[in-house]
């Protein structure tokens, strides 16, 4: 019997039960992890609540991030052992592939060999953050060193990872934040630029930034009202992904902007990503790369411990971390 947390109908963060259940070995090409650390998302919320992209059976687990050691290894999985330190990249499913718990199993070619400089809190903070970030940024966008890049909802774990990233290539990024309070630590965390969207024109602010040249890629998890700025301080040809709805408001089509500019507005998810063997690997790669060198490096805003899951979500609905909410096991 191991602990596993669970949902048995839609709500708060009070239906999170933590139970005691029988858990069955590795499938075919599937690994089994005894977890050290959790990493939480807004997609765990939205299961929890009943408004996420899939539809679970109750009661169901969830969770699409954790770290720890490999336990056990199914049939046809060559490359891992018993003892490994391992991550793991979001699951497509995180009803089928649910991480909370003491034990989990997820599909071999997403268990990772993270640096082993990263602790197991680190290590459960990188692949959701990462990945989206890179998708966007790298594998659609092409984001390259002249450009100017802005991310909104800036002082999440996507956030700062894309504020990294634009580092890693060279790109002026500018974090967009609600109010002050994060501004400073935004700096400290290598945005170029910061904009406080609910102190500040964001629309001129980001044309002043940007000047002529204007806005080439917009990373945004918002959507709502701050559409119409945005897209006004895009550049001709530019693009605007989305990835998030973070906004209770309506979000306009800028019609007139779209138009004159030719602009691209493109819907993301990371499964397009994980998805896709070839993407996912060059995604590893550079992502890899970047943990090993220091130029990446996940930052996080709070741990709690296993039996504190509902405290934990409700910070997580709070809005006020900076960067990722890690539960350890």
């Amino acid at each position: 019997m191991v602990r596993v947390i669970r949902v048995h109908e839609h709500g708060g963060p009070e239906v999170l039960r933590i139970e005691n259940i029988a858990v069955a070995g590795p499938g075919r090409g599937e690994v089994q992890i005894r977890v050290k650390a959790l990493g939480l998302n807004r997609a765990d919320v939205l299961l929890r609540r009943g408004t996420y992209i899939e539809t679970p059976t109750f009661p169901s687990g969830l969770g699409l991030e954790a770290a720890g050691v490999v336990e056990t290894v199914g049939e046809n999985v060559g490359g891992f052992a018993p003892g490994d330190a391992v991550s793991v990249v979001p699951p497509i499913s995180m009803a089928r592939w649910p991480a909370y718990g003491e034990l989990a199993t997820f599909p071999a070619e997403l268990v990772v060999r993270h640096p082993p400089s990263l602790t197991w809190e680190e290590a459960a903070a990188v692949w959701m953050p990462y990945l989206t970030a890179y998708g966007a940024l790298i594998d659609i966008a092409k984001l390259h060193g002249e450009d100017f890049v802005v991310i909104t909802a800036a002082s999440s774990s996507v956030g700062l990872a894309a504020i990294q990233i634009a580092n890693v290539i060279g790109a002026t990024a500018i974090a967009v934040t609600r109010k002050s309070a994060k501004k400073q630590a935004l700096l400290d965390f290598g945005a170029t630029h910061v904009v406080v969207s609910e102190e500040e024109d964001l629309e001129a602010r980001l044309k002043d930034i940007a000047g002529t040249q204007g806005v080439r890629v917009v990373f945004d998890a918002v959507g709502g009202p701050i559409f119409e700025p945005l897209t006004a301080s895009m550049s001709r040809g530019g693009i605007l992904i989305e990835y998030g709805g973070l906004s209770a408001e309506p979000t306009p089509f800028p019609l007139f902007a779209v138009l004159s500019k030719t602009l691209t507005l493109r819907g993301y998810l990371v499964h397009e990503v994980v998805g896709d063997r070839t993407r996912l690997e060059a995604a590893k790669a550079f992502i890899l790369e970047g943990l090993e060198t220091g130029a990446l490096k996940p930052v996080i805003a709070r741990t709690f411990p296993f039996d504190q899951i509902v405290e934990a979500h409700r910070f997580l609905e709070s809005n006020e971390q900076l960067g990722k909410i890690v539960v350890t096991v």
